[in-house]
């Protein structure tokens, strides 16, 4: 939460805003900054980890169950192949190839290399990707606490009980503990907090397999079939199609990083070249999550069959032993601590250095003041940020309180953003920097590539809307009960 004096703050003006924020006020050919960017591939690597291992692996038992064992673990492999392969080539689009000046957002990148429309539309999918994915976090930590108390209940008075409680106060303490680690000053100071939230995101997906594996061995025969869920038995055939579609968004979801992957690459140092300490990172990440998520989603689908619950850690499939699903979901609520950062930090900064050359004379916004933290070292307080960034964690507890929708949300998040910052516009980067030859083979087959992931974008967005639909038509905003 706090950050050691760089010494050459000497001054509070908006010069100095420059360390608040991360943002360089360097010349454009000095894109190295040596006291700003120290991260390295294994930092870089814990950064990928805490954006991908996130809520989404506790909904792929779900989507598993909806697709079945053939379309559900090609699924997982398809979108992490597309996943790593697009990633590779972005991080490739992290400097200008002119001036050689590093981008410090996805959207620097695309309004570089593309430019007019496709800048404002990177924009859009790309904060609706950060504001929707904090909004999923809230939901999901709140769950996650319901289900500690839960927990006990069931462990204190068996399991037929009730033992609901209301996600709304949980949705508060949430905010509430964004607020405060929120005013971390940028990006480059999140590292040790994403190290720990890796760790996290590891411990929980460990203790899901265990338990899914434990589950199995008691020779419990969950009913699973290849095609998924049974039309007729378990579904009808509209639910069916609306629940493998919105299965696709969720997988989808789950491998969301790409909106912040080139704001990880402006931590890199650049000894060694840093786009090829991003595609080791990029390679790492993904391959880690690929064989964690197929674990979980295969191994939960034949722990509970084709009535596999919504979030496979807080839907009680598993009762006992209570104590390890509490640990569980104290790994969960802590890694999405930091998970939310590492997606928050970007549009924090996007809105502070819009706001520092818009209003370059307004005090509030620019002045701060150093205040020394026992064993923290200097903080350097902001007042505009302490506001800012307040209302924005306010303004996500409230929405998430409107529609906790758990499974829809996820869904429609990954159907919306998936096509366009993991696949369109790293290829359509790809293809201007290389300038490959139109209709040539690698155009035809990367656009081809371009049209096929839309098209799944497209069906993933109405399974998951529908859901939402049939949702909001029996529930009443801020009565959300686990």
């Amino acid at each position: 939460m706090t950050r050691e004096l760089q010494g050459r703050m000497s001054t509070l003006t908006l010069g100095s805003m420059e360390l608040e924020t991360g943002k360089s006020t360097a010349a454009p050919h000095d894109g190295d900054d040596s006291s700003k960017r120290k991260g390295t591939w294994v930092t870089a690597s814990a950064h990928i980890i805490t954006a991908v291992i996130g809520s989404g692996v506790l909904s792929l038992s779900w989507a598993v169950a909806q697709l079945g064992w053939i379309a559900g673990v090609g699924s997982l492999l398809v979108f992490s192949v597309v996943t790593w392969y697009t990633s590779t080539l972005l991080a490739d689009c992290g400097r200008d190839p002119v001036s050689g000046r590093r981008y410090s957002c996805y959207m620097d990148a695309v309004q570089s290399n593309l430019g007019g429309f496709n800048n404002k539309f990177c924009g859009i999918a790309q904060y609706v990707n950060l504001v929707g994915t904090s909004i999923g976090y809230s939901i999901t930590s709140a769950i996650s606490m319901a289900a500690i108390k839960r927990s006990g209940c069931f462990h204190k008075n068996g399991h037929d009980a009730g033992c609901h409680v209301k996600n709304n106060k949980y949705m508060i303490i949430f905010g509430i503990i964004e607020i405060i680690i929120s005013q971390i000053p940028n990006f480059h100071e999140l590292s040790g907090l994403s190290v720990v939230a890796a760790a996290m995101s590891f411990a929980y997906s460990i203790i899901g397999l265990g338990l899914s594996i434990a589950r199995v061995a008691e020779g419990t025969h969950a009913r699973t079939r290849l095609t998924g869920t049974t039309v007729g038995v378990d579904v009808t055939r509209a639910q069916k199609i609306w629940n493998s579609f919105e299965a696709l968004g969720d997988i989808a979801f789950s491998y969301a990083f790409s909106a912040v992957l080139v704001e990880i690459q402006d931590t890199v140092k650049s000894s060694p070249p840093e786009n090829e300490a991003m595609k080791k990172a990029a390679s790492i990440g993904v391959s880690i999550t690929t064989l964690f998520y197929i674990s979980c989603g295969v191994l939960g689908y034949a722990a509970f069959g084709n009535d596999a619950p919504g979030n496979f850690l807080t839907g009680f499939g598993f009762y006992n032993p209570y104590w390890l699903i509490d640990l569980a979901n104290v790994c969960i609520i802590v890694h999405l601590v930091g998970a939310y950062q590492v997606f928050c930090q970007p549009l924090f900064e996007r809105v502070e250095n819009w706001c520092f050359k818009r209003w370059p004379n307004n005090s509030f916004i620019k002045q701060g003041r150093p205040i020394n933290l026992p064993l923290c070292g200097v903080y350097h307080f902001s007042a505009f940020r302490l506001v800012w960034r307040t209302a924005y964690v306010i303004m996500t507890a409230v929405v998430a309180m409107i529609i906790p929708f758990f499974n829809d949300i996820l869904g429609l998040l990954g159907a919306v953003t998936f096509w366009p910052l993991t696949v369109y516009f790293p290829i359509q980067m790809h293809i201007a920097r290389e300038k490959i030859q139109p209709y040539s083979w690698k155009w035809i087959w990367l656009n081809v590539l371009v049209v096929l992931c839309l098209i799944v974008s497209l069906l993933a967005a109405t399974g998951s809307i529908q859901g939402i639909v049939k949702d909001l038509r029996h529930f009443k905003p801020f009565t959300s009960v686990s």
